[in-house]
């Protein structure tokens, strides 16, 4: 018989959430504080109303072409789902880090949501989990501090096991963060620890992994030199065409499955009238997702193929 590709959806892991080519194409929407402080920097509205429909006009515009949209729990998956404004065939992956988040020291540490499992997930119609760490690999240990990336390592590893009991795909993100009196980043250093972050986390076992974009080519080799899972790209709110420009180097340097990108579609509608904000997200919006989804065309890896090789 041949060895022909899954199917959509009706398969495990990650068919559920990826086009018929066993591509990614998933609009980030799951964001809360940020877009807080995005609308307040505006001078929009902040309530729970303002958020919920600004969500829903996203998913509205953008869903018909994505293959999955990433939401939160607490405003999006409800109110997309009472507006019924999912497109047919998109799936649904939902965030289950909790929006405020922990610190030591001002240094971020991971934890989930223990009302937010894989079940819970299903339970609202979501068809894989997201969970957001952020990590420095390099982050030196001195006595008597916790251990900040082992607790990642232990948090995550958590999640992925859960998901794998129940049968629903897990997605990591992990975003690097600037130590207590650091000075940005050089990018080929940056390159390095998001390369060290994906193959510490891609021993966990998850279904997909989120990256940062590694800042080039070689940065994307690196990558796709140590992670044994697959792995998308996130957008960080870069300007579109650099956007652009990094799927198609992720894609054919590092292997890559696709993107889940957020801003870069439609952060500029954070300023506009909710007349204005459904034009702009309907024209503007759905252009980008569509050039992006182009441009990833025969250069994504399909994930079954990463599923192959493992």
């Amino acid at each position: 018989m041949p060895d022909t590709a899954p199917t959509h959806a009706t398969d495990h892991g990650l068919g559920a959430i990826s086009g018929p080519d066993g591509t990614l194409s998933i609009v980030a929407m799951d964001q809360r504080n940020t877009l807080r402080r995005m609308l307040r920097a505006e001078n929009r509205p902040t309530d729970p109303d303002t958020i919920r429909s600004f969500k829903v006009d996203v998913v509205e515009a953008l869903s018909p072409a994505a293959s999955a949209v990433l939401l939160d729990p607490e405003f999006g998956v409800p109110a997309v789902r009472d507006a019924d404004a999912m497109a047919p065939g998109c799936a649904t992956v939902v965030a289950v880090e909790p929006a405020e988040r922990a610190t030591w020291e001002g240094e971020p540490r991971a934890r989930c949501d223990p009302e937010r499992t894989a079940a819970s997930v299903r339970e609202m119609g979501g068809d894989a989990v997201k969970l957001l760490v952020q990590m420095r690999p390099d982050r030196p240990r001195g006595a008597g501090e916790p251990d900040l990336v082992t607790e990642v390592v232990e948090v995550v590893r958590a999640v992925v096991e859960d998901c794998a009991a129940a049968g629903v795909p897990s997605v990591i993100e992990t975003l690097l963060y600037r130590l207590p009196d650091e000075e940005p980043l050089a990018p080929r250093r940056r390159a390095e620890l998001i390369a060290e972050s994906a193959r510490i986390l891609s021993e966990t076992g998850p279904d997909l992994l989120k990256l940062e974009y590694p800042s080039d080519a070689r940065g994307c080799q690196a990558v796709a030199n140590v992670v044994s899972v697959p792995w998308a790209m996130l957008s960080a709110g870069m300007p579109f065409p650099d956007f652009l420009e990094a799927v198609v180097t992720s894609c054919e340097e590092g292997g890559a499955c696709g993107f889940i990108a957020g801003r870069v579609y439609w952060k500029e509608a954070v300023a506009l009238e909710r007349e204005a904000r459904r034009e702009f997200l309907a024209t503007t919006g759905r252009e980008r997702l569509e050039q992006s989804v182009a441009a990833m065309s025969g250069r994504a890896r399909p994930w079954y193929e990463v599923e192959r090789s493992r």
